[in-house]
């Protein structure tokens, strides 16, 4: 594949990097200009984050979203790209977090910018300085180019100036915005500029008085005291969809996705830029997660699932493609998607090297190697589904080891040494762990009723005149056979799996018995079917 046949591909493709990647073509037809108004600028990517928290899997997957979309327009124009990871430090403390050291002397600070705010695990300079110090390390962790850049930076150094003195200077035009969308109360108090106060150090919710726009002069009520204040050099933050409208025009931003929660904050924030005399970027909105009872996921409530029991239980690639498919619709996020998303992945890369270019920008593999640089290559695939390695943990139970689960994998593949197959022994090793948190606690294997259990009778005998070499293929030839012998009743041949998976493993589904036999072995195959045919 040639480059110019990636780039006529990538004109037409469907995939929804593709079309994101082609709002930015349309927004800039010959190039973001640069400074000289000839050489090309940068295309601005952001993604925003605040440091209230610790990072999740909402950061995770709102950067790894925005780079598809950089790195589908970077193959589209072969233009240069940045991405800004910004961090919204100067925003006040609201709440102490529950899971927060030294939640006394945080309450103290009520009020004050996470960045002025000591850290309560001693480690930095400020509350906001630790988490901005464990979200680079977490984008660092999974590869991510990106540049980091801080609000407490960019305010208390004079970089938002100018953009500042531009919000004066709108003052009217933004208010006329933002006041017909707020409660009759809240518009008593509201103020697109929030001054800190020189006593408390507290972000103020008050009214303010624009004096001198542009020497950056306010007037305001502070404890009863009538405060004439310069807002520059860190001495006031902006409301949020206000300062939203100003990141963007002060670090030209293109494009930023965001959840469908704040789609009303997006149209608002998009008017307040024009107000400052840019516009709103490009960007997506994308639907958020549910549980598994389809409920939103709240951080308060903690139904949701984290980055790491994701890695505990799959794969970083497995969750790079979960999140990659569908991102207008609303996605389940919970243990139970994890092992799917793990052999879809598997699935798809191994059919990317066979694809032709157009069906291979589809396919969420070719963007999961794209975030990370390489060029999509020759596909691979794992010798053993996950979905098979949970059935094979689930029958030896919750006390298997992994030497056990490479033993009988040796029945299986050839060369069965972990070195040589390291993404199925780090699938190994999620096997054990979901197997013991989730499959050991709930497996029920049933009795099976007279005429299954004539099947299995007759499965048994079958298998006793089968060698161990029999491969997956004939052994799913001796189980289709018995299914469809008319003499054992079963309505059809999803009746007689069904009941395999439900007497045998423990399970309502199950693998292809063929591979299942052949991995686990005849004669053990054979004592499951004992127990079940003895059991009471």
């Amino acid at each position: 594949m040639t480059d110019t046949d990636l780039l006529a591909a990538a004109q037409t493709s469907k995939a929804w990097p593709f079309e994101e990647a082609r709002k930015l073509v349309k927004r800039y037809p010959n190039g973001k200009p640069g400074p000289n108004g000839k050489d090309w600028a940068p295309m601005v990517f952001e993604t925003g984050y605040g440091p209230s928290g610790l990072p999740h899997i909402g950061t995770f997957q709102e950067v790894l979203r925005t780079t598809f979309v950089r790195r589908a327009y970077e193959a589209l124009t072969g233009a240069p790209t940045r991405l800004i990871a910004f961090s919204d430090d100067m925003d006040g403390l609201r709440k102490v977090p529950d899971n927060i050291p030294n939640a006394e002397m945080l309450t103290a600070h009520l009020g004050q910018p996470l960045s002025r705010i000591p850290d309560p695990f001693g480690q930095f300079e400020s509350f906001a300085h630790h988490n901005n110090a464990l979200l680079r390390e977490f984008l660092d962790r999974f590869g991510f180019d990106y540049e980091f850049v801080a609000a407490s930076d960019r305010y208390n150094s004079g970089g938002f100036d100018e953009a500042l003195r531009g919000v004066l200077r709108g003052y009217d035009a933004i208010m006329a915005i933002m006041l017909p969308t707020l409660r009759e109360e809240r518009r008593k108090t509201y103020s697109p500029v929030l001054p800190i106060s020189p006593t408390s150090g507290a972000v103020l919710q008050v009214p303010i008085e624009v004096v001198d726009a542009e020497g950056g002069l306010i007037r305001f009520e502070d404890g009863g005291e009538t405060i004439t204040q310069c807002i520059f050099k860190g001495a006031a933050k902006l409301q949020w969809k206000v300062d939203w409208a100003m990141r963007w025009v002060a670090l030209g931003v293109d494009y930023e996705m965001c959840g469908k929660d704040l789609t009303d904050s997006l149209t608002q924030s998009g008017k307040i830029a024009q107000v400052l005399g840019g516009r709103r970027p490009e960007g997506l909105i994308y639907e958020l997660f549910l549980d598994e009872k389809g409920e939103k996921i709240s951080k308060s409530k903690g139904n949701g699932l984290t980055i790491d029991q994701w890695l505990s239980y799959g794969s970083e690639e497995s969750l790079g493609f979960y999140l990659f498919r569908e991102p207008k619709s609303a996605k389940q996020l919970h243990v139970g998607v994890v092992p799917r998303a793990v052999d879809e992945y598997w699935q798809f890369r191994e059919k990317l090297a066979s694809q032709p270019i157009e069906q291979q920008l589809g396919n969420p593999v070719w963007h999961l190697l794209r975030t990370n640089g390489e060029r999509p290559g020759a596909g691979d695939s794992l010798p053993v589904t996950y979905g098979l390695l949970l059935n094979l943990v689930g029958v030896m139970g919750p006390n298997a080891t992994r030497e056990q689960v490479w033993s009988y994998l040796a029945n299986y593949i050839a060369n069965p040494v972990p070195a040589q197959h390291p993404a199925l022994d780090a699938l190994v090793t999620s096997a054990l762990a979901y197997n013991r948190a989730f499959v050991a606690p709930t497996l029920q294997r049933r009795k099976p009723d007279v005429g299954e259990a004539a099947a299995l009778a007759a499965l048994d005998e079958e298998l006793a005149a089968t060698d161990e070499s029999a491969t997956a293929e004939e052994l799913q030839n001796i189980v289709y056979e018995i299914g469809k012998d008319p003499h054992y009743a079963f309505e059809s041949l999803r009746d007689w799996f069904k009941a395999l998976y439900e007497t045998l493993l423990g399970s309502a589904q199950g693998p292809r018995m063929g591979s299942f036999i052949a991995l686990y072995g005849v004669e053990n195959t054979r004592k499951l079917i004992a127990e079940a045919l003895g059991r009471e």
